[in-house]
């Protein structure tokens, strides 16, 4: 499967943009390189079909994802997320666009990370340790379903990782090393908008403020609700935005900050944001991250005496930890709010 794609009607005020699909059954792997560049170089988001999870495990991920936002907020308060970012997050926990935003976004979510037992000394990582479950009582089975999720995940993403090496005219295995995604920080997060929550940017209220994702790349799974939209040109004024269809069995891929780094902008990690019109919706990132101690920093086929390195090496670690740090609220603003409320 090649070309563009559509699926699912979006509302006329803004169109909906055609993106490259990539199939990882496809033998011609020219072909899939040729498309990822085209669509890496144009708007650092393509479709990725056929990669091997079936619809009825997906069908039953969102499913278990919908019990868990089901349940009463004090229940998911119990898990709230932790200094690892694993666990519950509120709606308004996270903003991401403080200039256009009045308030943090319109969604909760749910971290789930790499499994790293407590007395792992791997655990004393950012990003790293052991998640929070909820219990077995409550929702048996979830905890088996979502780390089954997660490995498929990551195995479709080392596919892609292949194709954009190749794209950057790296060896396939590039990504594969123990420093890269031998060893990564990848995180899934379950998001949920909630029914009757309308975006309204004139008012600064929006589901997902807009951002570029931090990392090599993201994985994208939706349900079949409008929402997510792509700002091809961020330095555009007026910014023009434009709606990414929902596809059926197929991941929405874009590129992360990491990437955009590595490349030295020539692939590009793409503003996106969520605007939701007051419908349920429910979506799955999965970001995929290069290990701790990862360098991130130009690589020699990307620059040239005519097109020095733009950005300075950095760790992966320290990039993450201070987008993270910089877009959530403090956890001690929670501990606060839950004092006040038992001195009532």
């Amino acid at each position: 499967m090649a070309g563009p794609v559509r699926e699912v009607a979006a509302p006329a005020a803004v169109k909906t943009t055609a993106l490259n699909c990539i199939s990882l059954s496809d033998p011609d792997i020219k072909k899939s390189v040729s498309l990822l560049k085209q669509a890496c170089l144009d708007s650092g988001f393509f479709y990725v079909v056929d990669h091997g999870i079936s619809q009825e495990f997906m069908d039953e991920v969102f499913f278990q994802s919908k019990k868990f936002f089901d349940l009463p907020l004090p229940e998911k308060m119990k898990l709230l997320r932790n200094e690892k970012h694993r666990g519950y997050t509120p709606p308004l926990d996270e903003l991401l666009d403080p200039e256009n935003q009045v308030h943090g976004d319109y969604k909760e979510g749910y971290y789930i990370g790499v499994e790293v037992p407590e007395d792992d000394p791997q655990a004393e990582k950012p990003f790293f340790g052991p998640n929070q479950w909820p219990s077995k009582d409550i929702l048996p089975g979830w905890r088996r379903v979502m780390e089954q999720y997660h490995q498929e995940a990551l195995r479709v993403s080392r596919s892609i990782a292949k194709i954009i090496a190749l794209a950057l005219d790296l060896d396939a295995d590039f990504f594969d090393k123990p420093e890269m995604l031998g060893d990564p920080i990848a995180t899934l997060r379950l998001l949920h908008y909630e029914r009757g929550k309308a975006s309204n940017p004139v008012k600064g209220i929006y589901g997902c403020g807009a951002h570029s994702d931090y990392g090599l790349i993201t994985l994208l799974a939706t349900d079949d609700v409008v929402g997510l939209q792509i700002c091809k040109d961020k330095d555009a004024r007026p910014q023009t935005w434009e709606y990414v269809a929902p596809l059926k069995g197929g991941f929405i891929v874009n590129l992360g900050d990491m990437l955009e780094r590595w490349s030295n902008g020539v692939f590009r990690s793409t503003l996106h944001r969520v605007i939701v019109d007051g419908q349920e919706r429910y979506s799955m990132a999965y970001f995929v991250e290069p290990s701790h101690d990862c360098l991130v920093e130009c690589l020699p086929s990307c620059t040239s005496e005519t097109n020095p390195p733009k950005y300075p090496p950095v760790t992966c670690a320290a990039y993450l930890s201070q987008r993270y740090n910089d877009t959530h609220l403090d956890l001690t603003s929670y501990h606060e709010h839950q004092t006040r409320e038992e001195k009532i």
